[in-house]
């Protein structure tokens, strides 16, 4: 049975009260730049109707979160839906829509898996020390992204160099569940030449992904090895080259699926041998820049293959194996013009997606094709008005045609006040194991969606405020009823209301604030497994502060109180850091994860990690 909690909130630690750090060093700078990957150029956010929240490495280092699903879950509008420890099936929401819904890239590779029941992206094995840079978008993104960005994207960037000449960094952490993560990055950049290299480790013994207080006890490790590169040249003064790619091995045991002999209702409980999934992960991505007169030009192609194999038991069917291939090529082409009082950015794209499969109970395969044009226009109407409107046009090789778009403004007020306001429509084609799988429709229809956003960001003095009313609608659902997928009539709905507040208290304490509401409204008679039905929570309460207490200590600490949550318990939690400045780029950390060793799930049946230390060593040279 799939259900989900969401939890969403503002980000938690902050800058704000280390005045050593200079302005740009602190988080949700209204001037701070968005890169979207595809279809726009870098914005500012003061010109982006959208809603968007950027997390730098500095973010991440003092949230202390080395789970990258647990360091979105602190960030608005998204909640986390795990199933054990660090390794485990992890998924995700974004204002009550789940990762099925949500596209995520790194370094402009699409990630999710095209041999997984729906496309989507599993967090739980992604780590933030892989990482220096975190952009979430949240309402429709398909009018620049295509499908499966109904309810936003995801962007992940892996490090590179800031610096001219050579710059190296490391990042040690030893801790609970005897857990070791390690990564070692090389940086060499002169003028638009760079070079970057990324080499990491992680191993955790993990603790039982089937709650220990339901009796299990067998804990469920994992462990990975993961190189990034990064690497671009500037052939002239019109072309310049560049390369981005990683691979990563990992492991991780899971716990089987029992089902009640009454109901037949699942739930997971340690199994005998340990439940095993081995993965290989590969993505690349080649472009090129250049300028033909008046057009700047980008053309890029990637490629991206998961290779995943399941070897466990079930108590009803007994030992089973799942071997899984999915594969994804896609060519871009990017232009960028001024015309008229504006700029223009226009192109098309081509992904060719396919998978295999084969299990204990047989296989399947698939080929899906989408070729897609978009355009966008980007201009000021009048001094402190902007506007953005996009078009995207997309041919579905098995499904028919799709046309999205999206309009958004942003309206500078007065000086300390910023109105935003979006509205646009997408889409969720049907994935290859829907349409063609062993349970597959081939009659499926894209599910179709609209949604808006109206926001403000008002400031009084140093302190922020902001507030985000949001509503999404999608219909013609997908939903799984024996023996075969089908499409539902009704809409689902998504709604409510995002609040954030920060700012310092002394000159050595910063705070931040955040509250969300979510409501929901779904069609009659869908299934209980459909992500539709998954719990979240309908109030939840974030707080956050960061003190400088001494030169060289610095004290965080974040609450997160998420309640209504269907038919789960309320929860609270409460995670403290120390960190101490070493000098000469050098700093070492403590800090605890849940003090108050509170027992919750975010899946029912499945376990979180009790109160956990961990210690860490970050270097720069």
């Amino acid at each position: 049975m799939n259900r989900t909690r969401l939890t969403m909130g503002l980000m938690l630690t902050t800058a704000l009260a280390a005045p050593a750090l200079a302005q740009d060093d602190q988080p949700y700078q209204l001037d701070e730049i968005v890169i979207y990957y595809g279809a726009l150029e870098p914005r500012s956010a003061d010109k982006t109707a959208q809603a968007v929240t950027v997390l730098s490495k500095k973010d991440m280092e003092r949230s202390g979160e080395t789970r990258l699903s647990n360091l979105i879950a602190q960030t608005p509008g998204v909640g986390i839906l795990a199933r054990g420890p660090m390794g485990a099936q992890t998924g995700f929401t974004i204002r009550g829509v789940s990762q099925n819904y949500v596209k995520v890239l790194v370094d402009g590779i699409d990630v999710s898996d095209p041999s997984a029941p729906q496309v989507a992206t599993d967090l739980g094995r992604l780590n933030t020390f892989n990482f220096d840079r975190v952009e979430i978008m949240r309402g429709t993104q398909s009018a620049l992204y295509g499908g499966s960005a109904v309810a936003g994207v995801i962007n992940l960037d892996t490090p590179r160099p800031t610096e001219e000449g050579v710059s190296q960094s490391v990042a040690l952490e030893l801790g609970s569940y005897k857990t070791a993560n390690f990564a070692y990055n090389f940086g060499w950049k002169q003028g638009d030449d760079e070079l970057s290299i990324q080499l990491s480790k992680i191993y955790t013994a993990g603790f039982s992904a089937a709650d220990e207080k339901d009796g299990n006890t067998e804990k469920d490790g994992y462990k990975a090895d993961r190189v990034s590169l990064r690497a671009q040249k500037r052939v002239s003064d019109n072309l310049l080259i560049g390369f981005a790619g990683f691979a990563q091995n990992d492991r991780g045991e899971y716990d089987e699926t029992a089902f009640d002999p009454v109901t037949y209702a699942s739930y997971p409980v340690d199994g005998t041998p340990d439940e095993v999934t081995d993965a290989k992960t590969r993505g690349a991505r080649l472009f090129a820049q250049f300028e033909t007169g008046p057009v700047s030009q980008e053309v890029a192609l990637s490629y991206f293959r998961l290779d995943r194999h399941t070897a466990g038991s079930t108590a009803l069917y007994g030992p089973t194996y799942y071997d899984y291939v999915g594969k994804r090529r896609k060519f871009e082409w990017l232009g960028h013009a001024e015309i008229g009082s504006g700029k223009a950015s226009f192109g098309f794209d081509r992904t060719l997606e396919n998978y295999t499969s084969n299990s204990t109970y047989g296989g399947s395969d698939a080929f899906t094709s989408v070729t897609g044009i978009f355009a966008e226009y980007a201009f000021a109407p009048v001094e402190g008005v902007n506007v953005i409107a996009s078009a995207r046009h997309d041919q579905l090789s098995s499904f028919g045609d799709q046309t999205t778009g999206r309009l958004g403004v942003t309206w500078r007020a007065a000086p300390d006040t910023l109105l935003k306001v979006s509205l646009g429509n997408g889409y969720r084609a049907p994935s290859g194991y829907e349409l063609y799988g062993p349970y597959g429709d081939a009659t499926l229809r894209p599910e179709k969606s609209i949604s808006g956003d109206f926001g403000i960001e008002q400031k009084f003095g140093a302190h922020t405020l902001t507030a985000t009313l949001f509503r999404i609608d999608v219909k013609d659902l997908i939903d799984y009823a024996d023996p075969a997928y089908y499409q539902t009539s009704g809409t689902a709905t998504r709604q409510g209301v995002e609040l954030g507040m920060k700012g310092p208290i002394t000159g050595n304490i910063g705070y931040s604030l955040g509250y969300t509401y979510l409501d929901k409204k779904n069609p009659s008679g869908l299934s209980s497994g459909s992500t539709w039905n998954s719990a979240f929570g309908r109030h939840t309460l974030t707080a956050g502060i960061d003190a400088k207490v001494t030169d060289t200590i610095t004290l965080a600490a974040d609450m997160r109180i998420v309640t209504d949550r269907q038919d789960q318990p309320d929860y609270g939690l409460l995670n403290a850091q120390m960190t101490y400045d070493l000098g000469s780029g050098k700093e070492a950390y403590l800090r605890i994860e849940n003090v108050t060793d509170t027992d919750y799930q975010l899946w029912p049946g499945y376990g979180t990690s009790g109160r956990a230390a961990y210690v860490g060593l970050r270097a720069r040279f």
